[in-house]
C-alpha cells in the first residue's frame, strides 16, 4: 500500500460549492442539500482502498451518531474508473447500502470537487461549521491496517464535539493517511 498524506486545507476556508450525483438514488445532490444545521463532515473516499474499508464501520457509526446532533455527512469518490473500475458508481451503489451508508455517496466523475477541496488521498477527511468554514482537516484516528490501534474516530469525534460545544478549533490536527486519488 503505498501511502499519501492530505494537503493542507487552511482553517478557515469556505466549503466549495458542487452539485454531484448520489449513486444510491441517481440524484443531484448539492452542498446546500447535504450539509447539517450545526457542521458538515465531507469524506473522500472510495470501495477499493483498504485504509478506507479499515475505517467504514466507525463512519457509518459516527455518521448515525452525529446526524442526530445536526451534522452533515457527506461521502465522495473522485477516482478515476476506466482503471479502477470496482470504485464505478454501480459499485459505490452497492457498498453503500450493503454498509448502510446513512449519508450520500457522490460520484465526482470530472474529478473538480476533489481539485476544489485539494484532497490528496482516501480517507481524506474535512469538518466544516454551520456556515461551511473549514474547522478541521485530517485524520480520522492514528488507526491504520493492521497497525493493531484501535479504530475510535478519536480525532474527528473530538473536532466535531468541539465545533458542537462552541470550544476552539482543535490545535493539533495530523493529516490523514491512504491511498492516492486515482486521477485521470
Amino acid at each position: 500500500m503505498a501511502l499519501t498524506e492530505s494537503n493542507n486545507f487552511p482553517i478557515g476556508t469556505k466549503a466549495p460549492d458542487f452539485t454531484l450525483r448520489n449513486t444510491v438514488n441517481d440524484k443531484m445532490v448539492s452542498l446546500s442539500d447535504a450539509k447539517g444545521k450545526k457542521g458538515t463532515v465531507i469524506m473522500f473516499i472510495c470501495n477499493h482502498c483498504p485504509f478506507v474499508i479499515h475505517v467504514n464501520d466507525e463512519l457509518v457509526k459516527m455518521a448515525n451518531e452525529y446526524q442526530e446532533k445536526g451534522i452533515g455527512f457527506i461521502a465522495i469518490s473522485s477516482n478515476e474508473i476506466e482503471n479502477y473500475p470496482q470504485d464505478a458508481p454501480k459499485y459505490m451503489k452497492q457498498v453503500a447500502q450493503k454498509l448502510h451508508y446513512s449519508f450520500p455517496y457522490l460520484f465526482d466523475e470530472t474529478q473538480e470537487v476533489a481539485k476544489n477541496y485539494d484532497a490528496a488521498c482516501t480517507p481524506d477527511f474535512y469538518v466544516f461549521d454551520e456556515n461551511l468554514e473549514s474547522v478541521y482537516h485530517g485524520q480520522l484516528d492514528n488507526s491504520r491496517p493492521n497497525n493493531g490501534v484501535p479504530l475510535t474516530g478519536k480525532d474527528i469525534r473530538n473536532a466535531l464535539d468541539n465545533l458542537l460545544q462552541n470550544k476552539p478549533v482543535l490545535a493539533n490536527q495530523k493529516p490523514s493517511v491512504g491511498c492516492g486519488i486515482k486521477w485521470r
